[in-house]
């Protein structure tokens, strides 16, 4: 589809005409995403690709079967008049915004979607949405969709790294800030926008960015809209720009822009040359983590750790005097602290941000995953005891942010304390999870919602991708 203005406005013409000796970041990234071709990704990057919606895609239909699924549907149901997008693994249409807004929620919503850790963002959960329906809108291709979404990814991990956890310091969902703009990209590349309309399009996205991270307190839902937001948000600059409306050309290094009033003015701290550094030869998508935990990815490592010292040491909580969980001091208003509200959630949302609950969860039960968020376990008395006797502490070696690393000390009645680190949490770099263990992921996240032969014809139907268009694959995905 493709909207033409009756006239183009002097405003959109002189932004049209901007000076190119020296261009500003979204000006450059601009040109490298209307020259993207699905040929020029790497082809291992494609294929990187395809397991990331896989994964993304296995999480939203999981969602689907818990509440706030069935709470965002009906809250969207009372204000959507027709549409003709699907949701994921709900089998109803909607206008495109909502369905994206909805999608991003199921995404994000289980918190077990992949995580670049160096930006500290969640890009799947947005790109995917945004791309998705957006191809369905004007059924685009297979290839089309995923280029977009690859883009889509580059782009709000490269504003994560770029702000190397400043957004995160000063209370913000950098997830939900990244993704405005890596959508708004996604969405203008399959309208096919040019260089200058797709900078003013990261101009206009920089105008909605906002995601405050208030939520944990009291186990509130706000974080899980924070992708689908950002779709919505990209989609709509997308269009304002396609139409000519004129967004600024500095959003990102400008006085008043991103970085300058998201860091708290912390602007000289911030890494811009990550924005456009090799791009397009470096791909920040090939270093996405897919979790495998259903948890705050700050956490996995003290997960692994937990779990490691009871296996080999086959300790008990009865034996157990103390538990320090050693993590970067950066992540402890994220997961650790108020202590004391962290030791009792008062809901699943909460626990999935307490390093006391899941530390002690890991060491009484010996796994972690869905089960140990259900009520039983959130009420069970002796995870609740040992997760009064966790503490949290600097990890001296952690290498946050690039990996989130972290470990646990257990001390014993008999006066031995018990170590284990992990360094590179797993799921990411060396450590990250193979194309099967993904693949397995996904049919246990999709087989909690769909049969196991529906699941395995979305399996390989998004390890083919090229292969359907868009709306066959939305079709697919929504169960019609």
């Amino acid at each position: 589809m493709s909207v033409q203005p009756l006239h183009t406005p002097a405003a959109a013409s002189e932004a049209d005409a901007a000076p190119t000796q020296t261009l500003s970041i979204s000006q450059h990234i601009a040109e490298f995403a209307a020259n993207l071709t699905y040929k020029s990704i790497p082809k291992a990057t494609r294929e990187n690709a395809k397991y990331h919606v896989l994964d993304v895609v296995g999480t939203a239909i999981a969602a689907t079967r818990f509440d706030f699924a069935q709470h965002a549907l009906s809250g969207l149901l009372g204000i959507a008049e027709g549409g003709k997008n699907s949701v994921i693994g709900m089998g109803v249409k909607l206008p495109l915004r909502d369905a994206v807004l909805l999608n991003g929620i199921l995404a994000h919503g289980l918190d077990y979607d992949d995580t670049h850790p160096g930006a500290i963002v969640h890009p799947s959960g947005s790109a995917f949405p945004c791309s998705l329906g957006v191809g369905e809108h004007i059924d685009a291709s297979g290839k089309d969709l995923l280029t977009a979404y690859a883009l889509g990814v580059e782009i709000a991990t490269r504003v994560g790294v770029a702000a190397h956890g400043l957004m995160h310091i000063r209370g913000y969902h950098t997830t939900g800030i990244a993704g405005h703009f890596g959508c708004a990209l996604a969405a203008g590349k399959l309208f096919n926008l040019n260089a200058q309309k797709l900078t003013l399009a990261q101009g206009l996205a920089g105008s909605t960015s906002s995601a405050v991270s208030e939520h944990r307190a009291d186990g509130a839902w706000n974080k899980r809209m924070h992708p689908g937001w950002a779709g919505v948000g990209g989609i709509t600059a997308a269009s304002l720009a396609r139409g000519g409306f004129v967004g600024t050309r500095r959003i990102y290094e400008g006085p008043d822009g991103l970085f300058q009033s998201h860091t708290g003015g912390k602007l000289a701290e911030v890494d811009l040359p990550a924005m456009t550094g090799a791009l397009g030869d470096k791909w920040y998508l090939d270093e996405v983590a897919i979790k495998p935990y259903p948890i705050c990815h700050l956490l996995h490592a003290c997960s692994d750790a937990a779990l490691a010292i009871r296996r080999k040491h086959n300790v008990k909580p009865a034996d157990i005097v103390k538990v320090r969980a050693l993590l970067h001091p950066d992540t402890f208003h994220y997961v650790c602290e108020p202590a004391e509200m962290r030791r009792k959630p008062v809901s699943d949302y909460m626990a999935k941000f307490s390093v006391q609950y899941v530390v002690a969860a890991c060491l009484v039960r010996g796994k972690f995953g869905f089960a140990e968020l259900e009520a039983d376990a959130l009420n069970d008395k002796e995870i609740l005891a040992l997760a009064q006797k966790v503490s949290h502490d600097a990890d001296p070696e952690s290498q946050y942010p690039k990996y989130f690393s972290g470990g646990v000390v257990v001390t014993t009645k008999d006066g031995k304390d018990l170590v284990h680190m992990e360094k590179i949490n797993r799921g990411a770099g060396e450590r990250a999870l193979t194309s099967e263990e993904i693949a397995t992921k996904f049919m246990e996240n999709a087989e909690m919602a769909i049969s196991r032969p529906r699941a395995e014809r979305i399996r390989d139907a998004v390890l083919e991708l090229e292969k359907f268009s868009a709306c066959e694959l939305g079709q697919l995905l929504a169960g019609q």
